[in-house]
């Protein structure tokens, strides 16, 4: 049996992930997702290029794209798919969070709450 993946990613993340770690050549691993205080709900998702794997960080990967996840962030984002849309006003990356209880109305930040550490040793 594998290992229990934290996240899961649509097609569509992965090919832009993909997209992003193509143009950035061999220095790009993939990327890394964290949360962060801040915004009107009170925490942010961070994305950003990861260039090397750090201590303790879980890793997803789809069909060649891999998105790290920052240790302090596993708990926060437990059952989550990362997603990535194109609207009229915004593209980006969105997340479809289990443990998201509400959001602003800019859809900027979120308030989160930390899954059962539990269910994470459970399938550890």
């Amino acid at each position: 049996m594998g290992r229990f993946a934290v996240m899961t990613l649509t097609e569509t993340a992965a090919d832009r992930v993909r997209d992003i770690m193509s143009a950035r050549g061999d220095e790009a691993l993939g990327l890394r997702v964290g949360v962060k205080k801040g915004g009107c709900a009170g925490m942010e998702y961070t994305v950003e290029l990861a260039t090397e794997a750090k201590p303790r960080e879980d890793m997803v990967e789809r069909d060649g794209a891999r998105v790290f996840i920052s240790p302090e962030a596993v708990l926060f984002l437990l059952g989550t798919e990362m997603d990535y849309e194109i609207t009229t006003l915004r593209s980006g990356f969105t997340f479809k969070n289990p443990n998201q209880t509400s959001a602003c109305g800019c859809g900027e930040s979120v308030e989160l709450i930390a899954a059962d550490r539990t269910l994470l040793d459970a399938h550890a």
